[in-house]
């Protein structure tokens, strides 16, 4: 029986199980023969004036078929496949074609940012078998920028020849199933470079993310510089090397335009700003106070909402960002709001006595001043979902967009509401717990990619326990599903999805590790949709994906991204032979 299944798991690693492309097309068909790629290949363009950054990523495509330098996860890594090259066929060039040409072809990043309603991802591929030119087709650059980040993940390389064992391949008209496909970094908690972020920006582009949120402020730093307001920065940086720039904002919205990706700003208000209170103390309640009374952790502080002072403040340090940033988008936070804080600070009970406002109505007004100056630069708001579920705040628009991160059972209850949803679950994409001050009113948030295990972070707790446990695999956030209780007529309110990394146990040290390739499960997720292409329901169906996410996880760590592993190397190139 040993001998049986030794040999079955041998002939299983000695063929292709699938094609080992993530996000999976939701339309393909592939052959499973070998065509050798030409020294001398070349990707070309069939319409006049191409813009520059579509010239980039022509180059950059060529240039990482060239340096990949993948071998296939087979035994042998591809040994085996060498036997065909002398009768294979080469392939030459690859054209790219756009279907409906506008009178001018827009630019990458400007078709990155475009509204979500109107954003146009869509595109098809044909490899032939004969070694004749392939074609990328699509409406737009940023179509064909997609097809490209498929085309990438097609080739491995044996003894120095570059191959692809999928021929014939044709995808037809692949597109996103969601068209939101997001990941969130906190760089307030820790600290992260530009050259950091940049990093994780191309392994979003190849996993057709295509949202990048950057919560980039939060009661621990503030560490993104405003011309207008040196002086919070100034104060709340870690240190003057630890501050993005507005040159810095600039280069990462550049970068990620280049590759397709939206940069969505997140200045947290009112909660989460006790850092504001080191330049501006009478601006934050209960600033320097005790965190176990007044916060879900250190440090308490949270801005003084019933004042009009301070809610003109914020407004413009809002829109002083905004105003430099493309994206149609831009997130005001609204979470985790500690009441009790609010209740015990003379200044605003003061003002809501005077004004005879409740607090919430005083967030009304606040929301209302904040979102008034986003709305004038044509932004449209993100909050997370307690605005809606918790503090019914009266004054949010209806195109506002919800991050729904408490529960997933939540979605349900906000599109009733009539708004956007992006999906962030805790329960998938975060984890919920009970927090430090051991109370059910308080979720400190944990997030899906910290090594959950690994003990408290608080310096006191003397069981070593994390309040996170236990380790989240990236198979729970694959068996997501998006639309659940979603009736069919709400279905148009959800927008896609996100995963999300807040930092009090990372860095720059551990950033690649603990994200990738985890954060590629809901990639495919939000781009494939429920069904896979042949017919089966995506929900569980790990055993197809597992494969597949070796493959894009192997070719990230050839990229330089520091992806963790996923099995033994040995079960890797035996697909399915680890099954249980």
């Amino acid at each position: 029986m040993l001998l049986l299944t030794t040999a079955i798991a041998l002939a299983l690693s000695a063929i292709p199980c699938c094609l080992s492309i993530w996000p999976i097309p939701r339309s393909f068909d592939s052959g499973n023969q070998i065509i050798k790629l030409s020294n001398s290949f070349d990707i070309s363009i069939n319409f006049t004036n191409p813009p520059q950054d579509l010239l980039d990523a022509v180059a950059r495509t060529k240039d990482a078929i060239q340096t990949d330098q993948l071998g296939r996860l087979i035994v042998g890594r591809g040994s085996s496949d060498s036997e065909a090259f002398g009768s294979a066929n080469t392939f030459h060039n690859l054209v790219l074609t756009i279907e409906q040409r506008a009178p001018v072809v827009r630019p990458i990043a400007t078709e990155a940012v475009a509204s979500l309603d109107t954003r146009d991802e869509s595109y098809s591929l044909s490899v032939p078998l004969d070694g004749s030119a392939g074609v990328v087709s699509a409406n737009t650059t940023l179509g064909l920028l997609r097809g490209l980040s498929t085309f990438e993940q097609l080739w491995y390389t044996y003894s120095g020849t570059i191959y692809t064992s999928y021929a014939p391949l044709t995808i037809t008209n692949d597109n996103p199933a969601y068209v939101y496909r997001g990941f969130m970094l906190d760089t307030a908690r820790n600290f992260f470079s530009v050259s950091d972020i940049k990093r994780t920006l191309d392994a979003m582009y190849l996993v057709k993310i295509n949202t990048f949120h950057w919560h980039i402020t939060d009661s621990q730093s503030w560490p993104i510089q405003i011309a207008q307001f040196p002086e919070l920065a100034q104060a709340g940086a870690y240190s003057a090397n630890q501050s993005f720039t507005p040159e810095d904002i600039q280069d990462v919205v550049s970068y990620a335009g280049e590759r397709g990706i939206d940069v969505l700003v997140e200045i947290d208000t009112p909660g989460h700003t006790a850092i504001i209170g080191a330049s501006h103390p009478d601006y934050v309640a209960c600033y320097l106070s005790d965190w176990i009374t007044f916060a879900g952790e250190p440090p308490a502080g949270q801005l003084r909402l019933a004042d009009a002072t301070v809610a003109n403040f914020t407004a413009e340090v809002l829109a002083a960002v905004a105003k430099s940033l493309p994206s149609t988008m831009f997130s005001t936070g609204g979470d985790e709001l500690d009441t009790a804080c609010y209740s015990a600070d003379e200044p605003t009970q003061m003002i809501l006595n005077e004004t005879g406002r409740t607090l919430f109505e005083a967030l009304d007004d606040f929301t209302a001043t904040t979102h008034g100056a986003l709305h004038t630069l044509g932004k449209t708001t993100v909050v997370w979902e307690e605005m809606v579920l918790e503090y019914n705040t009266t004054t949010l628009r209806n195109d506002t967009i919800v991050m729904v991160w408490i529960s997933s059972d939540d979605a349900a209850a906000v599109v009733q509401k009539g708004y956007r949803i992006v999906h962030a679950p805790s329960n998938y994409f975060y984890l919920v717990s009970i927090n430090l001050k051991s109370s059910f009113l308080y979720m400190l948030i944990a997030v899906l990619f910290k090594d959950c295990g690994a003990g408290e972070w608080i310096g006191n707790d003397p069981t070593g326990n994390s309040w996170c446990d236990p380790f989240k695999t990236w198979q729970e956030s694959y068996t997501f599903d998006p639309l659940a209780n979603i009736s069919s007529d709400q279905v148009s309110l959800v927008l896609g999805g996100e995963q999300l990394l807040w930092t009090e146990q990372s860095g720059p040290e551990n950033l690649d590790s603990i994200v990738w390739p985890r954060a590629a499960s809901s990639a495919e997720v939000f781009w494939t949709g429920d069904t896979l292409p042949d017919g089966f329901d995506r929900v569980g169906n790990i055993s197809e994906a597992l494969p597949r996410l070796h493959d894009v996880r192997y070719r990230m760590v050839q990229r330089g991204i520091k992806a963790i592993r996923l099995q033994p190397e040995w079960c890797a190139l035996r697909p399915r032979a680890c099954d249980g």
